[in-house]
């Protein structure tokens, strides 16, 4: 668990990941939170399905790369939002971040605080040295949210622009 100033981010068990892909509150009673409605995109319901959960089912990777993390407003008692880490360090020791906010929590500062809070566990872990992110090239939202991390621009792919932001161990 990762713990910031309005924010509590919670690695998914396989079982806690089935029932947020249920969407049905299941997963809001369990951690006692503040049940709103959400739904999950095409394209996020088949990376839990056909990544996410195989990934947490073999004994030989370390889950906390693999599964999502929700965040959760401590304020509000909300979920609000979720991101993970797209598989474990590769031979360049980096790590690459997915991320999204639910709708009527954009805006707040929370997915900054969000990522930022995931960049101080990463440093803290010895086998990470990076985190790469990308983009969309019109995504201007997450130019804004990568910069404000301290993210840079470093390649430029047809539809997409990555970014990368070395990391400042910590002892």
């Amino acid at each position: 668990m990762v713990t910031t100033k309005r924010l509590i981010i919670k690695p998914l068990t396989l079982q806690q990941l089935q029932k947020y892909t249920l969407t049905d509150g299941s997963l809001e009673e369990e951690f006692q939170t503040h049940y709103i409605p959400r739904t999950i995109t095409y394209e996020l319901q088949e990376a839990v399905e056909q990544t996410i959960i195989p990934k947490i089912n073999d004994s030989k990777t370390n889950y906390l790369y693999t599964t999502l993390w929700v965040i959760i407003a401590a304020d509000s008692n909300h979920l609000i939002g979720d991101l993970c880490f797209i598989g474990e360090p590769n031979a360049a020791e980096e790590i690459e971040i997915g991320y999204g906010i639910y709708e009527s929590f954009r805006k707040k500062g929370y997915m900054k605080e969000a990522i930022n809070g995931m960049i101080q566990w990463a440093s803290a872990q010895h086998q990470v040295k990076s985190i790469v992110a990308h983009t969309t090239k019109i995504d201007q939202a997450s130019f804004i949210l990568l910069q404000k991390n301290n993210f840079v621009k470093i390649d430029e792919l047809e539809f997409l622009y990555k970014w990368q932001l070395i990391l400042e161990k910590q002892t």
